[in-house]
């Protein structure tokens, strides 16, 4: 049977590692709602971006149709005035 000095250095013992244990898991939660909006933010970004793309292949214009060009007719070559004699 263990003694009344021997059962309160393991209680002290476990209390000890308790309140470091607690310790940890504090700083875990913390760690863990850091990570948890910086990976909101990222969603948030890439969603934006992916967005950004799309808007900018909407927005491009038409290419305007080219306008057919009628010929125009080559002027028919006049003929020297003939000089009468």
């Amino acid at each position: 049977m263990a003694t009344v000095k021997q059962i309160q250095l393991r209680l002290q013992r476990s209390k000890k590692k308790l309140t470091g244990l607690n310790k940890e898991v504090t700083a875990t939660k913390g760690n863990i709602k850091k990570l948890e909006s910086e990976l909101k933010k990222a969603k948030a970004a890439d969603k934006a971006a992916k967005a950004k793309k799309k808007k900018l292949v909407a927005k491009k214009k038409p290419v305007a149709k080219k306008k057919s060009v009628a010929k125009k007719k080559t002027a028919a070559k006049r003929k020297p005035a003939s000089k009468k004699k």
